[in-house]
């Protein structure tokens, strides 16, 4: 199998980008289009990076990445896998497949191309499944969103759209969760080095809205 040459190693986390500089050209345009069409502006510059919460469908942003609460397979699966898998399309599993024939570990990140979505990127990662707290989940929760950040600005995304990672099959408790997400994201985006303007933490339902945006609101570090 030949191998991407755009895949590059960071620490211990595989990440690459498999679209030409034309194909990510014509997306760009295409994401442009779309913000200019929708009122969808990152927001920052003077003020620093921000994030936000709102409620919708993660695989429906228009972003330069969307996260991925993928399994280890980085095969089909249900909920944010299943839905983004599908809005996708078929090409989305072929890339992982011939990319990425080992998977992804539990914390660690993997980018493919956008393929049908708004989106120019995915960034899939594997969410820790909860056991009660004491098995590590915290820490592989936080390296889930740290090196999804680092694998988007190392691919140059400015705008990161966020599932609430390991709170459906994997049960992870929406409010720990969350603060976990808002905690790990603020220490990052404090950096000056990673070029992401705007980090969107997508709720699924009426219920995890309100948790982001209470957290967004107090400081938890």
């Amino acid at each position: 199998m030949t191998k991407n040459p755009l895949r590059r190693w960071f620490g211990r986390k595989w990440f690459g980008r498999n679209e030409s500089a034309t194909e990510l050209g014509a997306r760009q345009s295409k994401k442009e289009e779309n913000d200019a069409n929708t009122g969808n502006h990152s927001s920052g510059g003077d003020t620093g990076p921000t994030i936000r919460a709102l409620q919708g469908d993660i695989a429906s942003q228009c972003v330069d990445v969307v996260v991925n609460a993928a399994n280890e397979r980085l095969g089909a699966g249900a909920g944010v896998a299943g839905a983004i898998i599908n809005a996708a399309g078929p090409g989305l599993l072929r890339e992982c497949a011939d990319s990425y024939p080992d998977g992804c570990p539990t914390g660690e990140a993997r980018v493919t191309g956008g393929h049908d979505l708004p989106a120019k990127w995915i960034v899939h990662t594997v969410g820790p499944q909860w056991g009660g707290g004491t098995n590590g989940e915290p820490e592989l929760l936080a390296d889930c969103y740290r090196n999804s950040l680092q694998a988007a600005a190392e691919i140059g995304a400015r705008t990161v759209a966020f599932p609430a990672i390991s709170t459906g099959i994997f049960h992870y408790p929406r409010e720990d969760a969350a603060r976990v997400a808002v905690s790990t994201i603020r220490e990052f985006l404090a950096q000056s080095d990673h070029g992401i303007n705007e980090v969107i933490l997508v709720a699924y339902d009426s219920e995890q809205l309100p948790i982001y945006e209470r957290l967004l609101e107090t400081e938890i570090d």
